[in-house]
């Protein structure tokens, strides 16, 4: 039991040093620019050892790419597809409640996602290949939605896949303006206008 316990400590005592490297490396990507950071001030800033910063990262991609794959994590749990089962609640409020979330998701780690916004697109294939396979899940919920609510009689008839594409680019446009920059929001009120410039456009 003894050993199993010192283990136990052990592991969390790595988990705890990887988790503060990583949340130090991204208050030098905000600080100094992600191009700019070099691995020796993460170190100086974590207050560890050159070595010890490699038994965790292998470079200052490899955190990059860790910081990403939490992102990226973390919005998918955000995303819901819309419930039609007896008892649900209203469309528009289940619709109103997964953009909030991902509004607040986007806001929570907003630093991050000021780095992602200004650098990831181009920084290597592997980037790339994560960033549109997650555009895609979402374009792919969004366009199953559509279809649903053409189905119930709530959406005009349209190319959903086409309408999908619109949607996530009107809402990353948004991201870009209002959450790419230090200024405070009110995240509710940003995830409404989406939502109704998405549903209803600019017609009276």
């Amino acid at each position: 039991m003894a050993d199993t316990a010192r283990a136990e400590r052990a592991r969390e005592a790595r988990e705890l040093r990887r988790a503060q490297i990583l949340a130090v490396a991204l208050q030098v990507f905000s600080e100094k620019g992600y191009h700019a950071a070099s691995i020796s001030d993460v170190v100086k800033a974590a207050g560890v050892a050159r070595g010890t910063f490699y038994q965790y990262f292998d470079s200052k991609h490899a955190i990059f790419h860790e910081l990403l794959d939490q992102l990226i994590a973390g919005l998918s749990a955000s995303i819901v597809g819309v419930d039609l089962s007896e008892g649900a609640a209203p469309v528009r409020q289940q619709l109103i409640g997964t953009v909030t979330r991902i509004v607040d998701a986007v806001d929570t780690n907003r630093p991050f996602v000021r780095i992602v916004l200004r650098v990831a697109v181009g920084l290597d294939a592997e980037v790339d290949a994560k960033l549109e396979e997650f555009y895609g899940n979402i374009r792919s919920v969004i366009a199953l939605s559509l279809r649903r609510g053409q189905m119930m009689g709530l959406i005009r008839e349209c190319d959903p896949e086409l309408a999908a594409v619109c949607v996530l680019g009107s809402f990353r446009a948004v991201i870009e303006q209002y959450l790419g920059s230090d200024d405070e929001v009110d995240t509710h009120r940003l995830a409404l206008g989406i939502l109704e410039f998405s549903l209803k456009g600019l017609l009276a």
